[in-house]
């Protein structure tokens, strides 16, 4: 019997599996070895890692982990969770099973890519989502917003900070007359048509294609593509979601815990706030917590 498992070996999991093993707990950590930010070539805004390969923190948060031996990394999938707080069964994809007394969910989400021509390609190198993440990189150079909610507007208003050459793209959307008029004051473009596609060469884009059949230059995209749990345990469990304009995130009340007594989770898979600080920090928290309840 483990005291928890933590099914999701990226920021969120390891900094999870770093507090529990200081506090000598056994823990299981499963990992599948595919986070989110596999895309990007560097990460940014983690104090002390600043520009540095998601890859290589990772591998040196593993690295650390190692002189806590209550801490066991498996590589492979968990596929279902049943049982109860105190006696979970977890089923692996493999055939194995592991009991345990706590859960922490730290498995992430999808992006959920547009039927756009190029998007995919471009995705972490010019097509992008998080301007604190990448918007010192592209500074001073033609940046577009790619219109879907009335989230938009406050990307392209965080990206004015960036640069002076700002498109915002419609998509055949209709635009909020606020909006309009803070575009008109700003000097930011507006281009209404439907989007056909990115022009790009080798992920790097410097065109968009509208379906009238113009093409307008740009040096880099912001876009928030739509995304789910990278795993069903929400299903499975019935766990309470809650709705972001991009997707849903499974609720956690203010000590991590899910809808299910017992089940943590921590990192993008529960919060809108998704970065790797972020993700660091909830784990961090969570894993307290997890502990806490853990105590006689």
């Amino acid at each position: 019997m483990q005291d928890v498992v933590i099914i999701g070996g990226s920021f969120a999991g390891l900094s999870a599996a770093l507090q529990l093993g200081r506090a000598r707990r056994k823990v299981t950590v499963l990992d599948t070895g595919s986070p989110r930010n596999r895309f990007a070539s560097h990460a940014h805004g983690i104090l002390g890692h600043d520009g540095k390969p998601p890859a290589e923190i990772l591998a040196e948060g593993r690295a650390q982990l190692e002189i806590y031996r209550s801490v066991e990394f498996r590589t492979a999938a968990a596929q279902t969770i049943g049982g109860e707080k105190d006696d979970f069964i977890i089923a692996l994809a493999d055939g194995g099973l592991i009991r345990t007394r706590r859960i922490i969910l730290t498995h992430g989400i999808t992006d959920i890519m547009p039927d756009m021509p190029g998007f995919a390609a471009c995705w972490g190198k010019s097509v992008l989502h998080c301007p604190y993440c990448h918007g010192f990189e592209v500074a001073d150079r033609r940046l577009g917003v790619l219109y879907f909610a009335p989230i938009s507007a406050h990307v392209a208003a965080m990206l004015t900070d960036w640069t002076g050459d700002l498109t915002v793209f419609a998509d055949g959307l209709p635009i909020e007359p606020d909006f309009r008029a803070w575009m008109v004051r700003k000097g930011v473009k507006l281009v209404e048509p439907k989007v056909a596609g990115v022009v790009q060469q080798n992920g790097q884009l410097s065109a968009i294609a509208l379906a009238d059949g113009q093409e307008i230059g740009l040096d880099a995209l912001f876009a928030g593509p739509r995304q789910r749990p990278s795993a069903d345990f929400h299903i499975q469990l019935a766990l309470q979601m809650d709705p972001t304009p991009i997707g849903e995130v499974i609720h956690v009340n203010e000590m991590f815990e899910t809808s299910v007594p017992g089940i943590y989770a921590a990192g993008d898979v529960g919060s809108m706030r998704q970065n790797v600080p972020n993700a660091m920090a909830g784990g961090n928290l969570a894993s307290v917590a997890c502990h806490n309840s853990l105590l006689d």
